[in-house]
């Protein structure tokens, strides 16, 4: 299992954080930030750093909302995902991200309508009462 972490971020709008995939796995899909936790890592300082480096934002992450396995070329990703707050920084692609953005309701609806969401996402903030709310 490769340990890895999100971050679920909603702005007081509702809006979700969310970043299309510049590099495999998931390349050009839309999911959240987040990535491979380093050796000796807390989970909230890989968190805070994969935010920071995907999407120029600095957060405080919270609780963990919910675990999900997914297939990796070697292995499984085990991924964490934690509830973030955004504590400062300034909206922009970074490495691993093609495009950042909030995204609203109805923009996730036509982004998994069209195929656009990595796999198993949709589902999985449904049932952890974690889409954009705006």
């Amino acid at each position: 299992m490769i340990r890895c972490v999100g971050g679920v971020t909603h702005d007081t709008y509702g809006r979700l954080l969310m970043v299309r995939r510049a590099n495999a796995p998931g390349q050009g899909l839309w999911s959240i930030p987040g990535g491979r936790v380093e050796p000796g890592e807390p989970d909230a300082d890989a968190v805070a750093r994969e935010l920071r480096e995907e999407t120029g934002l600095i957060v405080s992450p919270g609780r963990l909302v919910g675990t999900v396995i997914r297939p990796a070329p070697s292995g499984s990703y085990e991924i964490f995902d934690y509830e973030c707050q955004v504590a400062g920084g300034a909206l922009r692609a970074g490495d691993d991200a093609a495009e950042v953005a909030w995204v609203d309701l109805a923009t996730f609806t036509t982004l998994e309508r069209t195929n656009l969401l990595t796999a198993g996402l949709a589902p999985t903030l449904r049932d952890w009462s974690m889409l954009p709310r705006a």
